[in-house]
């Protein structure tokens, strides 16, 4: 049975939609806005989850899409593996002077508590980066929809459905391999929103 070419760029662009739409920067400043959900003063808290979003996500995007433009990066996407862990040290930093603002801010728990499981996840991911490629954009939207889940109950469980959507999307740019995408998927569901979930309790409760 043979694939029309039409089919095949049809498929081609529903997965470079779902891999820029759902790429690790907006998936996280967007979990990071509606943190302090279940507190007392949300929507106003969504400030604090602004100003966690500009050191986690903002400025270290902007400092990538520079050395993308320098040509010390190959790409948005941190493609070349043998870059990612410089890029993700950097994230880090950024993080680290994110942490101490929101400290100093008297930021909500919440927020506070979903900064570190992206901590937690960065770091792992710059360990782990020079010698496998796991897929970032697996495990930011497998941890994004499991707290969200965890966070509003089994009424949004339909928004899991989007971790098989864009692991596939990233299998079929070839930027990963199938078992990439696993484990990108099972770090982010399972142990980056288990660090959320019990920093939620400790900070929080």
């Amino acid at each position: 049975m043979t694939v029309s070419s039409g089919s095949i760029r049809a498929r081609n662009r529903t997965a470079r939609w779902l891999t820029e739409v759902f790429q690790p920067p907006v998936v996280v400043s967007i979990q990071l806005l509606i943190s302090p959900l279940t507190e007392a003063g949300f929507p106003g808290t969504m400030g604090y989850g602004a100003l966690a979003a500009l050191f986690v996500c903002v400025l270290p995007l902007v400092v990538l899409l520079v050395l993308v433009r320098l040509g010390k990066v190959t790409d948005h996407h941190v493609s070349d593996r043998r870059q990612r862990a410089p890029v993700l040290l950097m994230a880090l930093a950024c993080i680290a002077v994110g942490l101490l603002v929101l400290d100093t801010v008297n930021a909500p728990q919440s927020v506070t508590a979903m900064v570190l499981a992206v901590v937690g996840g960065v770091a792992v991911l710059a360990v782990v980066s020079p010698f496998w490629k796991m897929s970032g954009h697996a495990a930011a939207v497998s941890c994004a929809a499991v707290v969200l889940v965890l966070m509003l109950g089994a009424a949004w469980a339909p928004l899991l459905l989007l971790v098989p959507a864009v692991g596939w999307s990233r299998v079929v740019l070839r930027a990963h391999t199938p078992g990439q995408v696993v484990a990108g998927s099972l770090f982010g569901g399972v142990v980056m929103a288990g660090i959320w979930w019990l920093l939620q309790g400790w900070l929080v409760g």
